[in-house]
């Protein structure tokens, strides 16, 4: 089963918070809603799309608990049954049991990128995907177990806010899938994990 993160980044990379001023104020964080500005209709047929594509999903413990919480009552939204009815994953060390209303969920605790990376090898299907969740996404960017992903950048400037790619995270090289603008503006990237970077020296002496 290939491991697929998906992401909404603003230019300085923050990905805290991009759906509402209370989806997550940890830290202080005043700015969340800066993605909801740029959403049309194009990002929504593609973000259907790449849902269509999963047959499972793996979550933190935060954007866990903001799912469970709102897509059980979205019983009208084309994107619930997906949601709702697929199997879920969540990465907590702090979690004792799943939420009831969001079955079924398993909850993966102690050593999390061992325990993704045998899911990877056991279950079969198409996409585990990986919502959000930037720090579990930081730890299992550095065990090298994602496999694409797809980053969604507003243009917007939040100044403030967690970061997908902190100071001091784990090199990765990337390959290039595709690229795309749509009409409000969002760019929306697809890379596929092309092992440690390469470096080299620019100029006539190199």
């Amino acid at each position: 089963m290939k491991l697929v993160l998906q992401e909404f980044l603003s230019l300085d990379g923050v990905s805290q918070g991009p759906g509402s001023p209370v989806e997550d104020t940890s830290d202080g964080f005043t700015r969340g809603g800066w993605f909801v500005p740029y959403l049309d209709e194009e990002f929504d047929r593609v973000a259907a799309d790449w849902l269509g594509e999963a047959d499972a999903f793996l979550f933190g413990r935060r954007t866990y608990q903001n799912f469970a919480r709102d897509w059980p009552t979205m019983t009208d939204h084309p994107s619930a049954p997906i949601l709702n009815g697929r199997p879920k994953y969540v990465a907590s060390h702090t979690l004792t049991e799943a939420d009831p209303g969001w079955d079924p969920t398993t909850i993966l605790s102690g050593d999390v990128p061992a325990q993704v990376a045998e899911l990877k090898r056991q279950r079969s299907g198409r996409e585990l995907q990986v919502h959000g969740s930037a720090r579990l996404a930081q730890s299992l960017l550095a065990a090298g177990l994602i496999d694409e992903l797809r980053l969604v950048i507003a243009p917007v400037v939040v100044g403030q806010g967690r970061r997908l790619f902190p100071d001091g995270g784990a090199p990765a090289g990337l390959r290039p899938v595709s690229q795309r603008t749509t009409p409000g503006g969002l760019s929306v990237h697809v890379f596929e994990s092309a092992g440690l970077p390469e470096y080299g020296t620019y100029g006539a002496g190199a």
